[in-house]
């Protein structure tokens, strides 16, 4: 071969030589051939064997697990502008549905309406890790939703799915002891979100012999509690909360108990926010202490008001604490309360007295059981009870059984609520026709014992005469001993 075409063959080899190169180099950058979690999403859509969906799918939670933060973002977003609904088709199959009703042109409708990123999740729910990884992408996605709102689509796509697959059928309820495992207890500390666990002799107390603890655990998370509740077997209706928490308080022979305090509820996982357990939770327990322990016969909670010093505070808005309002409920209590503060005022008054509450705590006590009694009953968000727990437990089907002034003296409890605390009662035969009340018409149950105090607050709350509804759109039923009437 002359000098020319040895040239010309150099010159071709280079050419070839150099697309090569550059293919080599971005196939190193990107991993082995398809592992982008991109190509791997689209082959997992379109891949029909099970053999090979299960390797794919393994491939891709590889790949997802080794990306930084900035990466299962980039990951989220990609789900959310590349795999949503085709909105195209589905106005199609919407149109042709309402041409030709049906059973084909409804399923086409429906199979329209699942969005790709849908069928993907439940592919990667196939795999080992699969569950897990899902439910630790749908908590950064819960937690970038506040700054985020575009991403609320792909959200409730996952909230669906996972609705169905943790629903009270799957769900295992177990009972936490102390010869429970280690990796188990550490996780209870980790997700209490009542009372803080200081440490492990403050747990061992939590599970000792006149204590219970209960979790709901899904069989595709073994070890990962899902929601669990504390309970503490007492004599009688515990309006403190000390007593409960106090590592040093002796055990109470279990067979003198003759009430279940729910003291602590706790959602463990940010990636199930929304998905509801608690009700579940609350009504399998009654019935597993009932079976368990002849002796107990009332079944309460002891649970704070987290947003009460927020919303006595916020005293602009016409629905809430204006400070006519609050000069009506303390009406009855304002001579003493001015006379103490040095102020004619007994807003005024109250707000000085509330800068050292325990220094005044006879003089606080009953005002504060009042304002906190409108603060459970009266004051509304969006229709709803303002305070999430009591909203909570409205839901469930319990009834405001007390309303307990210093009940929590930590300090949380006197910065979020001035130490009040509140007993929720659950009766078995009345759990569904107080859900259906509160859910229906928005009435709550309240016990006899408060019934007085509860006219009279509605009364003032509306600024009409006691026994006049006035503007009060809040109504409420008294519990009696083997039934109830309206007020």
């Amino acid at each position: 071969m002359d000098t020319n075409s040895n040239r010309k063959a150099h010159s071709a080899t280079r050419r070839t030589a150099i697309p090569h190169f550059f293919k080599a180099f971005l196939q190193e950058l990107r991993g082995p051939r398809g592992s982008d979690v991109r190509s791997l999403c689209r082959q997992l859509l379109s891949e029909r064997g099970e053999a090979s969906q299960t390797a794919l799918v393994q491939q891709l939670l590889n790949a997802y697990e080794r990306l930084d933060d900035g990466g299962r973002l980039a990951f989220l977003d990609m789900l959310n502008q590349e795999f949503g609904p085709d909105e195209a088709a589905i106005s199609d199959a919407a149109a042709r549905y309402q041409r030709t009703p049906g059973r084909a042109t409804l399923e086409a409708l429906s199979a329209a309406m699942e969005s790709p990123r849908q069928r993907l999740f439940c592919r990667i729910n196939t795999a080992p890790r699969g569950m897990a990884t899902l439910v630790d992408m749908r908590g950064q996605v819960v937690r970038l939703t506040a700054t985020r709102p575009d991403l609320m689509s792909l959200d409730a796509d996952l909230k669906h799915l996972f609705s169905l697959w943790f629903n009270r059928g799957f769900l295992r309820l177990e009972r936490i002891g102390w010869h429970t495992s280690a990796l188990i207890l550490e996780k209870l500390i980790h997700y209490e979100s009542v009372h803080e666990i200081n440490g492990w002799p403050d747990l061992r107390r939590r599970l000792a012999a006149d204590r219970r603890c209960f979790a709901f655990f899904h069989p595709s998370l073994p070890e990962e509690p899902i929601i669990f509740v504390e309970v503490a077997l007492t004599k009688g209706i515990a309006a403190e909360l000390e007593p409960l928490l106090d590592v040093n308080a002796p055990v109470l022979p279990v067979e003198q108990a003759d009430t279940a305090i729910f003291y602590s509820i706790s959602n463990c996982l940010d990636g199930l926010r929304g998905i509801s357990f608690g009700n579940a939770l609350i009504k399998q327990v009654v019935e597993d202490l009932g079976a368990e322990l002849d002796g107990i016969k009332s079944y309460c909670t002891l649970s704070p008001l987290p947003r009460l010093a927020r919303a006595l505070r916020n005293c602009q808005g016409e629905e809430g604490f204006t400070r006519q309002r609050l000069a009506r409920l303390l009406a009855d209590y304002a001579p003493r309360l001015t006379k103490v503060a040095g102020d004619p005022d007994p807003v005024a008054a109250l707000w000085r007295l509330l800068e050292d509450p325990l220094a005044h705590r006879e003089l606080l006590s009953r005002p504060l059981q009042r304002l906190g009694l409108a603060y459970l009953t009266q004051l509304r968000a969006n229709g709803r009870p303002y305070d999430p727990v009591a909203a909570f437990h409205f839901f469930n089907g319990a009834r405001l059984e007390a309303v307990n002034s210093f009940g929590n003296l930590r300090p949380a409890g006197l910065k979020e609520s001035f130490g009040l605390m509140a007993n929720y009662r659950y009766l078995p035969n009345e759990f569904e026709e107080n859900h259906e009340r509160f859910i229906q018409k928005g009435e709550i149950n309240v016990s006899r014992r408060l019934a007085p105090e509860f006219k009279a607050v509605a009364a003032l709350w509306s600024g009409s005469k006691p026994g006049e509804t006035g503007g009060n759109k809040v109504q409420a039923h008294v519990a009696e001993q083997d039934g109830r009437h309206a007020t």
